[in-house]
């Protein structure tokens, strides 16, 4: 059985949250509801998100402040954020959420399929993520495990499987940065951009640890 991912919904307003909990139900996975940005860093706390959907505007800690406490820390840094907000103040306040770590800002009422294919992004690109890293997992117990010669070449063939699909996504997010590199390109996409690389360097850093020679595979990474 494959393992559903979990999305964070985060709004203070109960019909907010039935709404996108209506748009997303489509995508088949796990939602989670939150009602403040206190009950959304304790939900943190314990499970792993694929995305999180961040109302801005909320009483007490509002989507900004609960956006800086989920960047600062390690566990949580790197769950990409899309911010929803009923008030568009203009590029500063849309630079803001940038700023604040999200990788898109939405304004409400937004587009259901729109929304719904942005979120998609990031639940695959979590449930790849997810399988290479139970992939690198099974392959260092492998080269733990023993010296047997066949067991040794299979661990080899796997690493280098691996590595060559990692390659092959390492040269088309380069090509898409290489697309977004300059002033017009859109913001959103940009900041996609930029996570997928960050990801990718932390899947390349884990591959190199299970080189044979280096002595780092009982250190490799088990969070992406």
């Amino acid at each position: 059985m494959v393992q559903k991912a979990k999305i964070l919904l985060v709004d203070d307003r109960p019909e907010n949250l039935l709404a996108l909990e209506a748009i997303l139900s489509a995508l088949d996975q796990t939602l989670v509801r939150a009602s403040s940005g206190e009950e959304a860093l304790k939900a943190l706390l314990t499970d792993d998100f694929a995305v999180i959907l961040l109302d801005v505007q909320m009483p007490g800690m509002d989507g900004f402040e609960t956006a800086a406490h989920i960047k600062r820390r390690e566990r949580t840094r790197d769950i990409p954020i899309i911010f929803l907000t009923a008030i568009n103040h203009g590029p500063h306040h849309t630079f803001r959420g940038y700023a604040a770590g999200a990788v898109d800002y939405i304004s409400k009422p937004f587009d259901p399929w729109v929304l719904r294919a942005k979120v998609s992004v990031f639940v695959e690109l979590y449930m790849k993520n997810c399988k290479l890293r139970e992939q690198a997992a099974l392959l260092r117990l492998q080269l733990e495990g023993g010296g047997e010669t066949g067991q040794g070449k299979e661990s080899a063939g796997l690493l280098a499987e691996l590595s060559a699909r990692l390659a092959a996504v390492e040269e088309q997010a380069e090509a898409l940065s290489k697309q977004l590199d300059d002033d017009s390109a859109d913001a959103a996409a940009v900041a996609t951009a930029a996570h997928l690389e960050r990801k990718l360097t932390g899947l390349r850093r884990a591959l190199d640890a299970l080189e044979p020679g280096t002595g780092a595979a009982s250190s490799l990474p088990t969070q992406g």
